[in-house]
């Protein structure tokens, strides 16, 4: 298969973070067309996904599907099926990456630094949270991205109405313990990590309404956090990556608390990518602009096409 292959850009789909999807979506396709490739659009529906896969007339798929299906592994399942290569982590990598407990729990038992948290089920007995991790405190749906459904719980009054918004959701909600400090990400991109980029906002926490519609959201590059740091999260990154898995590219959430300790927080499997999105920011950093981005990530799954 040449570098000619028709490429297919899978965005949509049916999850919370649809609009962002689409969002990358476009910029991706409008990039590699613009590059010259041989590119088509294709706004996933996982009833028909083989039949849309068939009409695109690709052989090769670039991801940018955020959420459930494009982000958990079922998109993956299905494209694997397919024995269509495709962009980013594979099945059980992207599955475990979506699920920030069994995440954590795999990240632990390999010796990283994850925050404290537990698991609740809907319709089972909620303990007491206040006293197991002090306020304030974040409740979140167990998979999912985009910070929809999380809430940063201050105190007891505010706990219920953050539970039902959580299980509102899905089945499954976890509870962390809040860590007071700087929240960073760190993007990986073909076996590097790019620079560490420091997030605030002025809102209660780095939620939805803070990552695509606020303008008062910042975001440090260079970090300000010191080279020592920086490397040490960089190599932190890349080791959390690796434990799941997770190939091609991606984005490492960490929160850096007032001790100056690194605490993972999540993997995000398909990053955003629109020209303002935090991997092509990083990437920019480095001198490597949007299209050579796109360019990169569709490079590692050009090396997985079948020879013969």
């Amino acid at each position: 298969m040449s570098d000619l292959a028709r490429i297919a850009v899978l965005y949509g789909g049916p999850s919370g973070e649809r609009e962002v999807s689409l969002d990358s979506g476009h910029a991706v396709l409008q990039t590699l067309q613009g590059l010259g490739m041989d590119a088509v659009g294709v706004d996933i529906q996982p009833a028909i996904l083989q039949q849309q896969m068939a009409e695109s007339g690709a052989q090769i798929a670039f991801n940018v599907c955020h959420g459930a299906v494009g982000e958990d592994g079922l998109l993956q399942a299905c494209l694997e099926t397919l024995d269509m290569p495709y962009t980013g982590s594979g099945v059980l990598a992207s599955a475990l990456a979506m699920d920030k407990w069994r995440c954590k729990q795999l990240w632990r038992a390999a010796g990283l630094p994850v925050t404290d948290g537990i698991l609740l089920h809907r319709g089972s007995h909620t303990p007491d949270l206040g006293a197991r991790f002090g306020w304030p405190l974040y409740i979140k749906p167990n998979h999912g991205g985009s910070s929809l459904g999380v809430s940063k719980v201050g105190g007891p009054a505010e706990l219920d109405a953050a539970l039902q918004c959580a299980f509102a959701i899905e089945d499954e909600v976890l509870c962390e313990g809040a860590v007071i400090g700087h929240e960073v990400t760190v993007g990986i991109l073909d076996g590097q990590a790019l620079p560490p980029i420091v997030i605030e906002t002025p809102r209660a926490f780095y939620d939805y309404t803070a990552k695509y519609l606020a303008d008062d959201t910042r975001y440090l590059l260079p970090s300000g956090l010191g080279a020592p740091l920086e490397q040490q999260l960089q190599a932190l990154a890349l080791r959390a990556f690796a434990e799941l898995g997770c190939r091609d590219w991606g984005r490492v959430d960490f929160m850096i608390g007032g001790d100056g300790r690194p605490h993972l927080l999540e993997v995000n499997s398909v990053p955003g990518m629109t020209s303002h999105s935090l991997i092509p920011m990083a990437a920019k950093a480095t001198g490597m602009g949007f299209p050579e981005l796109c360019a990169t990530i569709l490079r590692t799954a050009q090396r997985r096409v079948k020879h013969g």
